[in-house]
């Protein structure tokens, strides 16, 4: 195999393809009729009935018909051929994968059980639930060596986010542009060059690649940009695995606790989403945040979180650069300008050809009723693909072994005082661009 079809075949752009292929069977079966495309979704539910047949219905009264069983067993075997086939064409093991998606997908069917009981569901919106139980998992019994080929948050995340992008109409896109960019763009390289004169001056550490790594992680998004720029300065692994293992543990924390302060202060939820999508590290934990506050704050943290990701190729190319010419002089950090498009996260462009699709192709010809009936059958997907990938970040959450790899210290407080400053600096430029006092508001329908 060649390498540019390997390249095809990287995660980021099987992500896309799987993404396209939903798309693409959720539009024939909703245009066409031929067919049943739906995934399931548990209702509300009570361990009781309501009286005289209202809602919510008991349990036993929604998984005792026929079309649970038919839309449950057609959903496990849609997302599990389109994850398996992938996950065989780029070399994996089916006898393998296949019995660990299984359980991770009866985990993931259990918390959609959960969150849809009428009491529960009052107080935490589903993914905080994959989020706990495989946290519970994680720090009690332990995850088996036999589940972990199924773990596999990034590329859950990423196909789930394409999937998305047919639900995010190029027109908000377009109103909700220069604002996400004076969010992402100005911000992130102000924390950057902030975090890197804290860390070397103020901290004084030597440590310069763990410096950069960190503050990588700590302005974009988590690991896939420590990944991009640790490459990028020559970081040791065991100093990369620090930096990594500093932004989930925080990343954890503020998709928790986060939503709720937002909530608390009474902010408005494109301004609490544009927080969270500034200011969360994880793409997969921003949507985690943002669906708590609603679709509205939701679609507005991934698109700050998009185009904030865009910035992980020009980013992983400037500190190479930097360090190539500055720091370490010798020339080993070099880079072609080429590894701006390879390290640029290709699902990206997935999520917004997905808009560009439903926007200028679809809608036009089908209407916005067919859209919307489109977007009804994809939204289940998108929730299956994400409930997987939030089960897997707890399950890959052992809060044990990730404090002892940080180990206290300097890179702790540069983590810290990195992300205060990015939290405030980011908050101003959410009030300063969406409060209504300076700019007109964009609505995101």
């Amino acid at each position: 195999m060649s390498t540019k079809a390997k390249k095809l075949l990287s995660e980021d752009w099987m992500a896309c393809w799987l993404g396209f292929i939903v798309i693409a069977i959720a539009a024939l079966a909703v245009l066409t009729g031929w067919f049943d495309f739906s995934a399931l979704k548990f209702s509300t539910w009570k361990v009781a009935a309501a009286e005289n047949g209202g809602n919510p219905a008991s349990l036993i009264d929604q998984i005792k018909v026929w079309p649970f069983w038919a839309k449950l067993i057609r959903t496990v075997l849609v997302i599990g051929i389109l994850f398996a086939g992938a996950v065989k064409i780029q070399g994996g093991k089916l006898k393998e994968y296949v019995p660990a998606f299984l359980a991770l997908f009866a985990i993931a069917l259990v918390v959609r059980l959960i969150s849809a009981e009428f009491t529960l569901n009052r107080y935490l919106e589903w993914a905080f639930w994959a989020l706990l139980v495989g946290l519970l998992i994680s720090n009690t019994v332990g995850v088996p060596q036999w589940l972990r080929p199924a773990i596999k948050t990034e590329f859950y995340i990423k196909t789930g986010l394409v999937i998305m992008g047919f639900s995010v109409l190029f027109s908000n896109i377009a109103k909700f542009g220069l604002y996400g960019l004076g969010i992402a763009w100005i911000v992130t390289p102000v924390v950057i060059i902030f975090m890197w004169w804290f860390g070397t001056k103020v901290l004084k550490m030597d440590n310069k690649p763990m410096v950069i790594t960190l503050a990588a992680a700590t302005s974009v998004c988590g690991t896939s940009a420590a990944i991009a720029t640790g490459a990028a300065s020559n970081c040791k692994k065991t100093d990369l695995t620090m930096a990594v293992s500093i932004s989930i543990i925080f990343t954890v924390l503020m998709m928790v606790f986060e939503p709720m302060i937002i909530k608390w202060c009474g902010m408005t939820p494109i301004m609490g989403g544009s927080l969270i999508g500034g200011t969360v590290d994880s793409t997969g934990a921003v949507v985690v945040a943002g669906t708590a506050l609603g679709p509205e704050a939701q679609t507005a943290a991934v698109l700050v979180k998009s185009i904030q990701n865009i910035l992980i190729g020009f980013i992983a190319f400037f500190v190479a650069l930097f360090f190539a010419t500055r720091v370490d002089k010798t020339g080993t950090s070099k880079v072609g300008a080429i590894e701006i498009w390879n390290r640029f996260p290709k699902f990206v462009i997935g999520f917004f050809v997905a808009s560009l699709i439903a926007s200028f192709i679809v809608l036009p010809l089908c209407g916005s009723d067919q859209v919307g009936a489109i977007n009804k059958v994809l939204d289940q997907y998108k929730n299956w693909c994400f409930v997987l990938a939030f089960t897997s970040i707890g399950l890959d959450t052992n809060f044990k072994e990730i404090w002892k790899q940080m180990q206290g210290g300097k890179v702790l407080w540069l983590y810290v005082v990195g992300q205060v400053f990015n939290i405030l600096l980011t908050l101003f430029a959410v009030w300063f661009l969406l409060s209504g006092v300076v700019f007109p508001v964009p609505q995101l329908n």
